[in-house]
């Protein structure tokens, strides 16, 4: 199989050693994602002179691009397409060389993206806080950028550093064949048995995204159930579609040791019994990565989770220095990271009239098979907020103007509206259906910009499609 990206292994002892190169620059920005590419090519557009810092070359371009949203989604369409004639291990590895052939080419395209602007210097190597919006970089090896021991000082200092895989406390957890989101992109041999720890969207995605490539999966999860924060309902519906399909669901369950056993691992539970498999995927939860980064030196405050702590406008506790995408907490989402990027340029260049605040009706999507998309309240949320509430419930399979599903034979999930009783405004929306990623955000524009439901029911959309289902599922609230 393809690997990553691939670097040379040039030994940066030397420069290590010596007295750092000082730089001062207008904008420098600590990590590559989603928001800090976007701020620093705008602000190289300006003119203005800016330094990325990335400590990893595989990573120009940030999670998403890397190892995140696009090279997983890569995996659970290639898993979708898998019929029962095809063989594991080799379907595997083919759909792995796909996706590095893929991210190979994205992060490639990343590099020159900033690198390629007169104005922009890309640097390889790892940050550290000196004092105030000054940071000495020790240089990595193998990237294509400039690598360096620096000491980088700017006007504007943009932390954008990502999150990275909590690892919890237990025992056997750095066994070989213990994954996290990251690692198991690149599992080897096929893993037919898998047990997943976590019953959040990252471990579901995993779970469905595996059981489709053909193994047999088993996911751990502390609470009641999975997805609790969910409409029950829907919920329900996800629960049967992931169960029928042959995963195994074990909840009110946390592990509490690893150990191996009998060429493979055996997941020891809390209350007693234990689960073996192949293999075991940790995926709790990712935390922001602020470690090393010294933060106290550059006066900027964490939380007791260690996001750094940001204002609406995003600055941090330090003047001059601003936070974009996970490493501030909150939701963990690329496009949120690119919102970022408009907030802090607005408060920099604009009326400062964008802020965090002022976001509404931010859709999701977790990419199970069918995907299951959400924007706004459930009924739940929506009654316990005292509104007065209408709703509109129907099963995929039984929405007659909806054909899209049926057409691509996956028929299987729910749409669930929650709109407003007195003013017809769509409070919120559950959509687990094929293509419902796209759907979702018909929706949530129509959520912002005050187009109600009615609207929506007797909107003109293409045949054959899945945004049809709004004629039929919101005809039920006349």
């Amino acid at each position: 199989m393809n690997a990553m990206p691939s670097v040379s292994t040039t030994d940066t002892s030397e420069l290590e050693a010596q007295e750092p190169r000082r730089l001062d620059v207008d904008v420098l920005v600590i990590g590559w994602g989603k928001g800090g590419k976007a701020f620093a090519g705008k602000m190289a557009a300006a003119g203005k002179s800016v330094v990325m810092v990335e400590q990893s070359a595989a990573m120009y371009g940030g999670t998403c691009i890397n190892i995140g949203c696009v090279p997983t989604k890569t995996l659970i369409h290639s898993a979708s397409e898998k019929r029962a004639a095809d063989g594991d291990q080799k379907f595997f590895e083919d759909a792995v060389d796909y996706r590095d052939s893929l991210i190979g080419k994205l992060n490639d395209v990343n590099f020159h993206m900033l690198a390629d602007q007169d104005t922009v210097t890309v640097v390889d190597g790892r940050a550290c806080f000196v004092g105030p919006r000054e940071v000495e970089v020790t240089p990595s090896a193998g990237g294509r950028g400039l690598a360096e021991h620096l000491r980088i000082t700017a006007e504007t200092v943009v932390i954008n550093t990502g999150a990275t895989p909590v690892m919890p406390p237990i025992e056997g957890i750095d066994l070989p064949g213990v994954y996290d989101s990251t690692s198991i992109q690149h599992a080897e041999p096929f893993l037919q048995r898998l047990a997943i720890i976590g019953g959040g969207p990252i471990g579901l995605e995993f779970a469905s995204m595996f059981t489709n490539f053909g193994s047999e999966v088993t996911v751990i999860a502390r609470g009641e159930t999975i997805l609790p924060s969910e409409d029950r309902g829907v919920r329900g519906v996800v629960v049967d579609v992931l169960t029928d399909a042959g995963i195994t669901l074990r909840t009110n369950a946390s592990a509490e040791a690893i150990e191996t056993r009998d060429g493979g691992l055996a997941i020891t539970l809390s209350g007693g019994g234990s689960i073996e498999a192949d293999a075991v995927l940790v995926a709790i939860g990712r935390r922001p990565a602020t470690e090393g980064l010294n933060l106290t030196a550059a006066g900027v405050e964490v939380d007791e989770k260690g996001a750094v702590i940001v204002d609406d406008h995003l600055r941090t506790t330090a003047e001059g220095v601003y936070a974009m995408g996970d490493v501030h907490g909150g939701p963990q989402q690329t496009y949120l990271s690119l919102d970022d990027s408009r907030v802090v340029m607005s408060a920099l260049t604009g009326d400062g009239s964008r802020r965090v605040s002022s976001r509404v009706a931010v859709p999701t999507t977790t990419f199970l098979t069918p995907p299951l998309s959400t924007v706004g309240m459930t009924e739940d949320a929506a009654r316990k907020a005292g509104c007065a509430v209408k709703v509109a419930t129907a099963m995929v399979a039984d929405i007659k103007a909806m054909p899209r599903p049926k057409a691509v034979q996956d028929p299987r999930g729910v749409i669930k509206f929650v709109v407003d009783a007195e003013t017809d405004l769509v409070l919120g929306a559950r959509l687990f259906h094929v293509d419902s990623q796209e759907v979702i955000n018909l929706v949530a524009l129509a959520m912002r910009a005050g187009v109600t439901a009615s609207e929506l029911r007797d909107g003109i959309w293409t045949h054959p499609s899945s945004s049809e289902a709004l004629n039929e599922v919101l005809g039920q609230l006349e």
